[in-house]
């Protein structure tokens, strides 16, 4: 980034989603995960921006020198059965190499800890995989509390 870019955290435009489907892939790929479909940014516009209260938020980390997005979060409000309540549910938070290190990924999460305060929710919660290091010592330094579980996915055919 040139040193007069000054990045930033805004939320998510239609325009902006062929890019975060290229993120969105590089970040499947850095977990070691099948590619996003072909048509993520159509099925991305639907969740984000149809109707006046859409199921899926989405933050870009914009590097303020009128370049593309170098990072992004998606957050969905979720269920607690447990608690019996609703919590914020972050589904992805990257930034692309390069761009990690520099804050950008703490401003990410503050969008997202504004937006479990718009909707009125007490907690966020997400994951990441046990490998990920980087990830789980800059969560930690949040003030994130890891809990262990097993996550499984089941085809619905």
């Amino acid at each position: 980034m040139p040193a007069t870019a000054v990045p930033h955290v805004r939320r998510a435009r239609p325009e902006d989603l062929p890019r975060i489907a290229e993120l969105a892939a590089e970040h499947a790929a850095y977990e070691r995960a099948a590619p996003p479909p072909a048509d993520l940014p159509g099925r991305l516009a639907r969740l984000l921006f149809d109707g006046p209260s859409p199921r899926l938020r989405c933050f870009v980390a914009d590097p303020g020198d009128g370049d593309a997005p170098i990072g992004y979060a998606t957050c969905a409000p979720e269920l607690s059965t447990w608690g019996g309540t609703e919590y914020l549910h972050l589904d992805c938070l990257f930034l692309r190499d390069g761009h990690r290190g520099h804050g950008l990924g703490a401003r990410l999460m503050e969008a997202v800890l504004a937006e479990a305060r718009a909707l009125g929710l007490a907690q966020v919660q997400w994951q990441t995989p046990p490998w990920n290091t980087d990830a789980i010592r800059f969560y930690d330094r949040l003030g994130g509390r890891a809990t262990t579980k097993q996550r499984y996915a089941l085809p619905v055919t």
